[in-house]
């Protein structure tokens, strides 16, 4: 790349060409004030208060938007520039209110400091001044449009890094301010709340509604950590003023998002704060929790687990882990069912959404986790997303999505639901439910019919082409059509295209697992990926998207009953000596139990305790009539929880365990980031770290666990784990490291499968259509299916003041016929009724879901729509069929 020599304020510097002086300066140590000016922003140039003079030229040029040339001479504090700096500051403040002693942004206010800095008083133009109302309607953003500076970087950041322009200018002159469409306030807009536009305001004119009047901005500890909610793993800082979390702001260097996040991030953890915290030990006596000592409780639990194992033996004990909980915490847990309990029965909710991946890449690549890192989405030539609502599910890689669409990059989505990405696409593949093999097979069957594969790649890389050729052979397009709904000639078009893009990118979530076919579907995602070649680069890879914060790193933590730490066989010999040797105790050889096996021997009297931590599989498993029957038949139940979940209500004794910012520790995401969780605040109340409680027990039952803080559990397991093996604290402090990791001179590994698979050859493997257990009939003639929306995770967000409000209780989607059928309107209530169970919901009127459908999240305890789920699951990795369930629908009364 070729480069450019200037002089700026008598000093030479050199720098890329194409760099503008604002960047040469910055890299001399020169600072030039900037108010519309951001580096993930388009240039705008329009503060003009970066202006600098340089000879020559005939007016003080803006150097955010000037380039740097050879031979170019700057001047950045000249006195023509210090008055025009002086005079742009004045023009701002004659129509700016002068209430800085009140306001929010007082001592991080970019025109306040640069007022200070040319020492401007704000009353060298008087006149006229907006008196518009504060907007403070809605939960979350405070507008006050009376302080804004028309910088226009709330538009820009809603436009390039959301893809949403739901805010713009609006009028003209003196009337022009930034407005949504229309003038309406946020709360009535197509405004999402990502906050992105608060994270880029210079000034007081967008401020966290939550914080306000919470302390100054000198007042606030800021505590970066990595966000509790998806699998995307965001960091932010955690606000802290006199020993309680206030809110959440940006922190830029964040890896995966910089300062943007989702409503979720930036405003549901207040839940960490809620009133319905469970704050100590309770012991359930006579059918009533009372609450208790902690000595009381854990010696309690410690001598009935310790009972039931004397008499039942140890595979009568299963426990539950936790995607919501550290890696640390995972690891103990899952130490002390092997190691003191005796058993392989421990399990976590990835059973529910990505074991499917986790078993279907593993035999496809040989490794079940995501190829590439999130960034990848920005570089690839197109996005192949199936079975996946990123905007909602996972709001920042959803971002990346719309950014990459709108820089040209090809979209194409396979969903029955016209999603969001659906009316951004190139190609919507609207196919029948249960019908992503036969599409996927179509596809392929077009690729090797058109001699479009890449024989190169398949040749030298794979295996089992011969087999999958033959499979897919019976897949001709015509036959597909008629099998997914989707036209032939649309096949055609999407299959020459993913096949000819240099780059490719297959994204994927719940949508693919949660059937009974699950991990053939994976495997199906594989197969398209290695055909074409589109695998082992960046931008090009297969992508399954975590659900939950810490899913990824919950697997990696053998909190699995086939598996230690770092994915090493319970039944293989050697692993079972390499852990003995390490925990000084005999293990078990046996596979365990997984969820639904568990819930199913509970239910015949076989399994007599559980233990479970931060879970709720009342609310969440599948069939919930059947995990009701589960939870009342256990002899012993011990929950630890933060709130009193459905599963909760179950137990014999609650254990009140810590929040995320109330612990230290790790999460991996999905790209698999191994990133700090850091300790904001203390334990509310009498609430103790995950870990801590475990490890009590287990000393209670004569296993010693003495740990004194999180890292040294983490050193344990890294010396255990071979693709964690080279980090430590001090390595992910900054900025992650994304495993494998083996050594302490790795840098992580940003994409997997480079050079070759984790299993030598990637496996081809013809896969046949499998149908839905159930589908609609006479009887139920309407399909049911469930996911989770934007303004809620899982179950824990049901405790944010915010979201609650937001968006208090299940609104089911219902198509506009079906809903002229049934005589009912949005806002109106409908019964849904299954095989297993009925309930009553509000519905939304909306062509998003096709005729026949009805579909609902199952984020609210009284909606529990897992009582309408299927008691079916995929026979590899038990994972339930949550997104196929004949119902029928009634207008309640």
């Amino acid at each position: 790349m070729s480069s450019v020599t200037l002089t700026i304020n008598g000093q030479q510097v050199t720098v890329p060409k194409g760099t503008s002086v604002l960047y040469a300066a910055r890299k001399i140590g020169v600072d030039i004030p900037t108010l519309c000016h951001d580096q993930e922003l388009t240039r705008f140039g329009a503060c003009r208060i970066c202006v600098v003079e340089i000879p020559g030229m005939r007016n003080l040029p803006a150097s955010c938007v000037t380039e740097a040339t050879d031979g170019m001479v700057v001047f950045t504090e000249s006195e023509a520039v210090v008055e025009a700096r002086k005079t742009i500051l004045e023009l701002m403040l004659a129509n700016h209110p002068i209430d800085c002693l009140i306001c929010s942004k007082n001592g991080a206010c970019s025109l306040q400091n640069y007022a200070y800095r040319y020492d401007v008083q704000g009353n060298a133009f008087p006149g006229e001044k907006h008196n518009y109302p504060i907007e403070n309607e809605n939960p979350f953003i405070v507008r006050d449009m009376n302080k804004c500076i028309l910088c226009g970087k709330c538009v820009r950041a809603c436009a390039e890094i959301q893809g949403r322009s739901v805010i713009d200018f609006a009028y003209r002159g003196f009337d022009a301010k930034v407005s949504p469409a229309m003038d309406l306030p946020l709360g009535e807009s197509e405004c999402v709340f990502c906050g992105s536009c608060v994270a880029v305001c210079p000034v007081g004119a967008l401020s966290e509604k939550a914080m306000l009047g919470k302390g100054r901005t000198w007042e606030v500890k800021k505590v970066r950590t990595t966000c509790p909610f998806c699998g995307v793993g965001c960091n932010y800082d955690l606000n802290v003023k006199d020993g309680k979390v206030i809110g959440v702001t940006s922190n830029p260097d964040s890896p995966v998002n910089g300062r943007h996040t989702c409503i979720k991030g930036r405003f549901g953890t207040d839940y960490i704060h809620s009133p319905q915290r469970l704050t100590r030990p309770l012991i359930k006596k006579n059918g009533e929790f009372v609450e208790a000592t902690w000595d009381e409780a854990l010696d309690l639990v410690a001598a009935k687990l310790g009972e039931i194992k004397d008499k039942y033996g140890s595979d009568a004990i299963a426990a539950l882990s936790s995607a919501r909980c550290t890696n640390e915490d995972n690891y103990v847990l899952q130490k002390f069912i092997r190691a003191r309990i005796g058993t392989n029965n421990v399990d976590h909710c990835a059973r529910t959404c990505h074991a499917s991946t986790v078993a279907g890449l593993a035999i496809s690549f040989g490794s079940g986790a995501m190829t590439n890192s999130f960034n990848d989405i920005l570089t690839t030539d197109l996005l192949f997303v199936i079975g996946a609502n990123a905007t909602e599910a996972h709001p920042i890689a959803g971002a990346k999505m719309l950014q990459a669409v709108q820089k040209g990059t090809k979209l194409v989505v396979a969903d029955p639901r016209r999603i969001e990405l659906a009316e951004r696409a190139d190609y919507w593949l609207q196919h029948k439910p249960g019908t992503d093999i036969p599409l996927m097979n179509g596809l392929m069957h077009i690729i090797i019919k058109e001699d479009l594969y890449d024989k190169r790649f398949v040749e030298e890389r794979t295996e089992g082409f011969e087999e999958l050729k033959a499979t897919v052979e019976k897949y001709p397009p015509e036959k597909v059509s008629e099998i997914t709904g989707v036209p032939a000639e649309i096949l055609y078009d999407v299959a020459r295209l993913y096949a000819t893009s240099h780059n490719a990118l297959i994204c994927y979530t719940l949508g693919i697992t949660e059937h009974v076919c699950g991990v053939d579907n994976v495997m199906s995602t594989a197969n398209m990926a290695m055909l074409t070649g589109h695998i082992g680069r960046a931008g090009s890879g297969v992508n399954p998207q975590r659900g939950q914060n810490n899913v990824q790193g919950a697997c990696d933590m053998g909190a699995l009953p086939n598996v230690y730490p770092g994915y090493q066989q319970v039944v293989s010999p050697e692993a079972q000596a390499k852990f003995e040797k390490a925990w000084g105790v005999k293990l078990s050889g046996k596979l365990g139990l997984m969820i639904p096996d568990i819930m199913d021997s509970a239910v015949e009297g076989k399994i007599k305790a559980m233990y479970i931590m931060g879970e709720d599989p009342v609310l969440t498993d599948p069939d919930a009539h059947h995990i009701h029957k589960a939870m009342n038949n256990l002899e012993f139940l011990v929950v630890q929880e933060i709130f009193m979940s459905e599963t909760a209500k179950y137990a014999d004794v609650i254990l009140p365990g810590a929040s995320f910012a109330e612990k230290d520790g790790t999460f991996t995401n999905s790209e698999r980031r191994v990133q700090r969780v850091r300790k904001a605040i203390e334990p509310i109340a009498d609430s103790k770290a995950d870990w801590e409680i475990v490890c009590s027990v287990s000393n209670r039952m004569g296993y010693p666990m003495n740990y004194s803080w999180p890292g040294e559990i983490f050193d344990e397991m890294a010396a255990l784990t071979p693709s964690y093996g080279g980090m430590n604290y001090d390595r992910i402090d900054a900025k992650g490291l994304q495993w494998p990791c083996p050594t302490l001179d790795h840098p992580g590994t940003p994409i997997l499968h480079t050079q070759s698979f984790t299993r030598g050859k990637g496996l081809l493997k013809g896969i046949e259509h499998v149908p839905p257990a159930e589908l609609p009939d006479a009887e139920y003639p309407y399909l049911l299916s469930t996911g989770r929306i934007l303004y809620h995770y899982n179950v824990t967000t049901r405790h944010s003041k915010g979201l609650g409000t937001h968006r208090p209780e299940e609104m089911a989607q219902v198509n506009p016929i079906d809903a002229c059928v049934l005589g009912v309107n949005t806002g109106d209530k409908v019964e849904v009724a299954s095989r297993r169970g009925s309930l009553t919901t509000k519905i939304a009127v909306t062509d998003k879901v096709p005729p026949g459908m009805i579909w609902m999240s199952f984020h609210h305890a009284e909606t529990p729509t897992n009582q309408l789920t299927v008691n079916a699951f995929d026979p590899v990795s038990k994972t339930g069929e949550y997104k196929i369930a004949a119902v029928k629908l009634e207008k309640a009364e």
